[in-house]
This record gives structure tokens, C-alpha cells and sequence, in this order.
């Protein structure tokens, strides 16, 4: 079955009582039991919901997975993957990574027994000599958020392998249109449905993708034990953007091109971080493992001012200022004081974040008029 098949129908089945063709939204907290463990598969809705499942079986579908599992947030998600090791575990990262996933690895596990090893991305390549036996997972993030950085997926995959080293990649910025982990060798996949998946910055909501079912029994345990589960209206939200993805994507991916090439050649941009650019470093691998190169462009202006950064933003009138991305709006985020607040500033310079980075979530608006609306804000003063 191909993509936009599969974005529409899989894991959707008519309602079996009315033949409806949309999932209902099963707004319920418990279901009546016929005897005592004598059900029709649902108990309490925390441990399951029909709506949710439908939408976890579309989710496994499109990242080419057996088991998808929902949760309350993105961050829910990353919390219920590191949920699965001990203290003295070791958890290999990029330092490029967004800031809510450092922040609840440094200020919430850290300090609980994990170790974590944020690794340089260009140095990711040499994996092999920073994994030892105390190794339990390497956690992967491409494109990197916000400097967007690519990662050879299956080269590091293969390297676990050999070593007997989960990997879990956040995938929320390529979405599975653009990118499926699973068949790069990873063994989990994360998302932040609140971006790309749903599509309408209406909901928010995570989610992982796995093909292993020990590893699947495990996060599903952990999602029903720890409660972090999303309501039902979220579930039938999120599932009615699935089925619209691959129209956004490729829209989100034609503006976000052209925007990048325009910024490139504007006299008063310095920086554009675009994998879709010839120059940018990770474009060729990206051509390799993605189908697309995405919606997000990051900028820096040749005035590295933090005022004038400010003021473009602010002048902006189309780009909204605000956090997330993956919309069908267009956003401005200004990385440094929102995604990745929580990031002490040394450390965000030590990865090339500066304090004047810009980051656009290209939405799916006439390109003309953004171009357009970046222009007034970049040559005002």
C-alpha cells in the first residue's frame, strides 16, 4: 500500500454499530463488563481506548511498524523510552538535540542515576569508540532541531546492532512521509504528533513506533502504569490530520525550498541552515535516507545583532511568533528564549545556537506571500 493510501485507511475500520466512516471519538472513562474479567478487550480508558487504538494502528502503519503507542505529549513519549533503564545505564546523544528532550535528561534522569554522553554531531560518526559496556541506548534526532543537522541513520543503527544497543530516533521533523527510522535499522521511533501529525496546532500529543514486541509490551506498560495518555478527542484530531499529511508535507517541503534559496541569496542574510541547500553539509546523505528535506529553515542575519533580530521578528505579519512548528501556519520561533530555553547558554553555543538564530516553520501558505512577508521584516530597520 502506498503512502497516501496508507495516511487515509490503515488502522481505520467503518464503526462496526452505525458504519460510520470517521473513528468515533469514544468519550468515555470506563467500559461495562459483562462478569468480572469478562470484557470486550476495553477496560479503563487509561490503559485503552478504542479511538486511541485506531489511531496507534495508523501511526505503526506509516513508520512501517507493528506497535504504535500514544501518549499525552512528545516529551511523555522520550519520558516513557527512558523510563526503560536503570540507574548507572548509559544513554549516548547528540548535543544538537531539542532542548525539552536535554532538559529531561539532565534535570529529571540525570539526577536519578542515568548517565548521559552529549556527543558532538560531527563526531557521532566514530560512535564505536564512545559505547561501553554500561551502553544501554543512543538516542538520535534528524534533522537536528533547530540547527538542522542529518545523522547517518543506518550507519549508527548497524553499529548497535553489533554492540546490542537500542536506538530510538526522534523523527517528528522528517515525519515518516520524509524519513522511516525503522527500516534504517533503529528500533524505536519518536514522535511529537503535536507537530507534522497533526498538522494544525490543535492538539498535543506523542508517540512511538517499534516492530519489537518485548520492547512494545514494556513502553505499553509503562504508558498504562504512568498514566500519560492522550484524551480521545486528541486521538480522533490527530487521526483527521493523518489523512491530510502527505498533501502538507509536500507543500511544507516546496515553500520551505523556495524560502531557503531566497534567503540564501538575500544581501542582509548571513547563515541559512537548509539540508536542502547544495552547501549545507548533510545534504547529500539527506537526499540518501530522506524524501524530502522538510519544512523547517533556520537563518541568521549578517547583522548578528540580537536587536535586529528581534526586530525582524517582530515585524513579521504572516509568520506567527511562537513556539512549535508543523502546521499549516507559518511560524517564527526564536530558538534561544523558547524550544530551547531550558539549555543553559553556554551549552547552546558550544553547538553553534546562537542568542540571533531564527527558525521558520514553513507552512503551507501561497510561498509568494511569505517571501513577501520575510522581505518586509529582513529590510526593515
Amino acid at each position: 500500500m502506498k503512502f497516501a493510501t496508507k495516511a487515509i485507511h490503515a488502522g481505520i475500520e467503518p464503526d462496526p454499530s452505525t458504519g460510520a466512516i470517521m473513528t468515533p471519538i469514544y468519550q468515555t472513562s470506563t467500559y461495562v463488563q459483562e462478569s468480572p474479567g469478562r470484557h470486550k478487550g476495553y477496560e479503563y480508558a487509561r490503559s485503552s481506548n478504542p479511538t486511541r487504538t485506531a489511531l496507534q494502528n495508523a501511526l505503526a502503519a506509516l513508520e512501517n511498524g507493528k506497535y504504535g503507542i500514544c501518549y499525552a505529549s512528545g516529551l511523555a513519549a522520550t519520558d516513557a523510552v527512558l523510563k526503560l533503564f536503570l540507574p548507572g545505564d548509559e544513554i549516548i546523544a547528540p548535543s544538537d538535540i531539542y532542548g525539552g528532550t536535554y532538559r529531561l535528561m539532565k534535570r529529571i534522569f540525570e539526577p536519578l542515576g542515568l548517565v548521559f554522553k552529549f556527543v558532538d554531531i560531527d563526531e557521532i560518526g566514530g560512535l564505536a569508540a564512545l559505547i561501553t559496556t554500561k551502553t544501554r541506548l543512543v538516542w538520535l534526532e534528524t534533522p537536528t532541531n533547530p540547527l538542522l543537522k542529518i545523522i547517518d541513520i543506518k550507519h549508527i543503527t548497524g553499529i548497535c546492532k553489533e554492540r546490542n544497543v537500542l536506538t530510538c530516533v526522534d523523527n517528528t521533523f522528517a515525519s515518516p512521509y520524509l524519513q522511516n527510522p525503522l527500516d534504517l535499522g533503529a528500533d524505536i521511533v519518536m514522535h511529537s504528533v503535536t507537530k507534522y501529525l497533526g498538522g494544525h496546532s490543535d492538539t498535543v500529543m506523542g508517540a512511538l513506533v517499534t516492530s519489537n514486541g518485548e520492547l512494545a509490551n514494556r513502553l505499553k506498560f509503562i504508558q498504562n502504569a504512568s498514566g500519560a495518555v492522550p484524551g480521545p478527542q486528541d486521538c480522533f484530531l490527530v487521526l483527521r490530520g493523518l489523512k491530510t499529511l502527505h498533501l502538507r508535507m509536500q507543500r511544507h517541503c516546496e515553500n520551505a525550498a523556495q524560502i531557503a534559496m531566497w534567503l540564501s541569496a538575500h544581501s542582509k542574510v548571513g547563515k541559512v541552515y537548509y539540508p536542502g541547500l547544495p552547501h549545507h553539509p548533510g545534504h547529500e546523505l539527506a537526499g540518501k535516507q530522506m524524501r524530502g528535506f522538510g519544512g523547517v529553515v533556520s537563518f541568521e542575519l549578517k547583522d548578528d545583532s540580537y536587536e535586529k533580530t528581534v526586530r525582524t521578528m517582530e515585524n513579521l505579519r504572516i509568520f506567527a511568533l511562537g513556539e512549535s512548528l508543523g502546521g499549516v501556519e507559518s511560524l517564527c520561533t526564536h530558538p534561544a528564549s523558547m524550544s530551547h530555553g531550558g539549555m543553559p547558554r553556554e551549552e547552546r553555543l558550544k553547538i553553534g545556537l546562537k542568542d540571533t538564530l531564527i527558525r521558520l516553520s514553513v507552512g503551507v501558505e501561497d510561498v509568494e506571500d511569505l517571501v513577501a512577508d520575510l522581505d518586509q521584516a529582513i529590510g526593515s530597520d
